[in-house]
C-alpha cells in the first residue's frame, strides 16, 4: 500500500511539473511525513528535474513551512542552493518577487555567493520591510557582498533606533571597508564606548590609509577610553602605522605628541630615532613631551648620536632626567659615559643631582662604569645610604657581585620606619613607578607601587592605605575605572584618591571627580609638588 502511495505521489509531482500547477505539488509535497526516506529523496528528485522556476518556490516553501522535514531532508536546501548556483539570476527575481512572503533562505544564499547582482534587489527589500528580523539580514548580507554601492543605505541604519540594527551596521560597513564607509564609521563615533572600540577594531582590521588616519586621530581624542585603545592598536599594527605618526611630531599639541611617543616607543621602529631626536633638539617646553621623547628612546636602537642623551641628564624636572638615564643605559657606550663622568667631576650641586638620578632610575650599566671613580662614590655616598631599603639593596647586590664589597658596605643607610604611612602608586609606566618610590620615600611614606590597576583593585580590597595616586591612561583599566571601583569599598574621606595624569581635558577631569577621584594634578610631580597635593587629604 506504501508503495502504491508513494507512486502516485511521485506521478502527481510529474503531472504538475508539467501543467506547472505549483499548488498542487505543495499538497503533494506536505505528506513528506507519511513515507519512508527513500520515497523523501525519491520526491525531491522528482522535483528538481522540474524548470527552476517551478522548482525554488516548492523549495522554499518547504523549507519555511515545513523545517522539520527540511531539516531531516538536507537534500532540500542543497537542491535550492544548487539551482540559485546554477542560475543565479532567478536569484534576483525572487527576492523581488511579491508572492513570496518569506525571503530569508534567498537572503541567505546571496550572501553565501557573495552575489553583487542581488545588490538591488536587497535594496529594495530593505527599503519595504517591516520585519526587523529581515532587516538585519539584509545589512548583514550587503556587508558580505561588500559592494560600495550599499554604503549610503547601510550609513542610515547607523542612526537607527535599534541598537542591534545599529551593531549590524557598524559591522556590515567594515566588510564593505571602502573608504568613504571607514569615514562614515568615524563620524559615528564618540556617543558610545562599545560601538567606538567596535569601530576602532574594524580600523585596525581593515589598515587602509582612511582607517589608519582615523585610528591615528584618536590618539587626540578628548576620550580616555578612545585614546587608549586607538594605541593598543597601533602598536598591534606597527611599522605600517609609523609614518603617520611620526607626522604627528610636528604638530602643536603637547598631549597629542605624548600618545605618538608612548606607540613609536612600542613599536619599537628604528624609523622614528631621527624625528625624535629632532623634537628634542627643538627643546619642547613641556616637560611631558621631553619626559615622553626619552622614554620612547630608550626602547629604541640608537646606533648612532646617541651622545646627545646626555642633555637630557641636566633638564629641569626630575622625571625627564630620569628617562633620559635610562635611554642612556639602553644605548650604553664608553662614549657616553666619558660625556657623564665630565658632568660629574667637578662635584658641584648639578654633578650631585645627576647622580642621585643615576641612582633612583636604578641603570645598571652606568652605575658600574661609573663606580670605580672616586668623585662618583664621594657623590653617591652623599644620598644613596637614604634611599628605599629595595634600592639600596639593589646596590649592595650589584656591588658585591662585582666585587665592590668595601663601597658595598658603606650603604647601611637609615633604619626602616616601620610605622611609616602607607601611599599608593599606580602607573603602567615602570619609570614613573620608580620615580614615585624615590618620592615617597624621600617624604616618609611606605610607597606600595602597582603596574596593573588589576592587582591594586585587589591588594586594596584587603588592606587599606593613607591615600591612592593613580594615572589616567592606563590599558584595559583606566584610573577613573580603577577609581570607580575602589569607591565601591571606601568613600572619598575615607581614602583619598589623586590622578596624577599628563592630560588636561575637561572630559577626562569631569570622568575623574564622576567616579570619586578627589583631586587632579598634572605631571611631572616633584616632592614638592606631590607632598602639598598629598598635604591637603594626610
Amino acid at each position: 500500500m506504501a508503495d502504491v502511495k508513494t507512486q502516485d505521489m511521485i506521478d502527481e509531482i510529474r503531472d504538475n511539473i508539467q501543467t506547472g500547477d505549483i499548488l498542487k505539488t505543495k499538497l503533494v509535497l506536505s505528506h513528506l511525513d507519511d513515507v519512508d526516506k527513500k520515497a523523501q529523496n525519491r520526491l525531491i528528485y522528482e522535483l528538481s528535474r522540474g524548470e527552476v522556476r517551478f522548482t525554488v518556490p516548492i523549495l522554499l516553501y518547504l523549507m519555511t513551512e515545513h523545517v522539520a522535514i527540511a531539516t531531516e531532508l538536507p537534500v532540500i536546501k542543497e537542491t535550492l542552493i544548487s539551482n540559485l548556483l546554477a542560475y543565479p539570476e532567478i536569484l534576483v527575481e525572487f527576492l523581488a518577487d511579491p508572492s513570496i512572503k518569506d525571503k530569508t533562505h534567498l537572503i541567505n544564499v546571496a550572501g553565501e555567493l557573495r552575489f553583487e547582482e542581488a545588490v538591488p534587489s536587497l535594496l529594495e527589500l530593505l527599503a519595504s520591510s517591516q520585519d526587523e528580523a529581515e532587516i538585519k539580514l539584509v545589512i548583514e548580507t550587503l556587508g558580505m557582498i561588500g559592494e560600495p554601492q550599499a554604503v549610503n543605505t547601510l550609513t542610515d541604519y547607523l542612526y537607527a533606533a535599534n541598537r542591534d540594527l545599529i551593531i549590524t551596521a557598524i559591522q556590515a560597513l567594515g566588510q564593505v571597508a571602502t573608504p568613504s564607509a571607514m569615514h562614515r564609521l568615524a563620524e559615528r563615533m564618540g556617543t558610545d564606548n562599545d560601538m567606538d572600540y567596535m569601530i576602532l577594531s574594524i580600523f585596525a582590521d581593515v589598515q587602509d590609509p582612511i582607517s589608519l588616519e582615523k585610528l591615528n586621530d584618536t590618539l587626540a581624542s578628548h576620550y580616555a577610553h578612545m585614546r587608549i585603545y586607538a594605541k593598543q592598536e597601533l602598536v598591534r599594527i606597527g611599522a605600517k602605522a609609523v609614518p603617520a605618526l611620526i607626522d604627528n611630531l610636528l604638530q602643536d599639541d603637547p598631549d597629542f605628541i605624548i600618545h605618538t611617543l608612548n606607540v613609536l616607543g612600542d613599536i619599537g621602529d628604528e624609523s622614528a630615532i631621527m624625528p625624535i631626536r629632532k623634537l628634542l633638539g627643538k627643546e619642547p617646553k613641556n616637560a611631558n613631551v621631553r619626559f615622553a621623547a626619552y622614554e620612547a628612546l630608550a626602547l629604541l636602537p640608537l646606533r648612532k648620536g646617541a651622545y646627545t642623551l646626555t642633555a637630557g641628564l641636566t633638564d629641569a624636572e626630575d622625571h625627564v632626567c630620569v628617562a633620559a638615564a635610562r635611554a642612556i643605559d639602553q644605548n650604553y657606550s664608553d662614549i657616553l659615559i666619558a660625556g657623564i663622568k665630565n658632568l660629574l667631576r667637578n662635584k658641584g650641586e648639578e654633578a650631585r643631582h645627576i647622580t642621585k638620578i643615576i641612582v633612583n632610575a636604578q641603570v645598571d650599566k652606568i652605575f658600574l662604569s661609573l663606580v670605580e671613580e672616586d668623585f662618583f662614590q664621594e657623590l653617591s655616598l652623599v644620598y644613596l645610604p637614604h634611599t628605599h631599603k629595595d634600592t639600596r639593596e639593589h646596590y649592595v647586590k650589584i656591588l658585591e657581585e662585582n666585587g665592590f664589597n668595601d663601597f658595598a658596605g658603606k650603604l647601611k643607610g637609615d633604619e626602616v620606619v616601620s610605622n611609616a604611612v602607607k601611599v599608593v602608586a599606580v602607573d603602567d609606566s615602570r619609570m614613573i613607578l620608580s620615580i614615585y618610590k624615590s618620592t615617597l620615600h624621600e617624604l616618609g611614606f611606605e610607597p606600595v607601587l602597582f603596574e596593573f590597576p588589576a592587582t591594586a583593585i585587589e591588594w586594596l580590597q584587603k588592606e587599606k592605605p593613607a591615600l591612592v595616586l593613580t594615572d589616567l591612561n592606563m590599558p584595559e583599566i583606566t584610573g577613573v575605572m580603577m577609581s570607580a571601583e575602589i569607591r565601591k569599598k571606601y568613600g572619598p574621606e575615607e581614602l583619598p584618591i589623586i590622578m596624577v595624569t599628563t592630560q588636561n581635558e575637561a572630559n577626562d577631569n569631569a570622568a575623574a571627580y564622576a567616579a570619586g577621584i578627589n583631586k587632579v594634578i598634572q605631571k611631572p610631580f616633584n616632592a614638592k609638588t606631590l607632598k602639598a597635593a598629598m598635604s591637603e587629604y594626610l
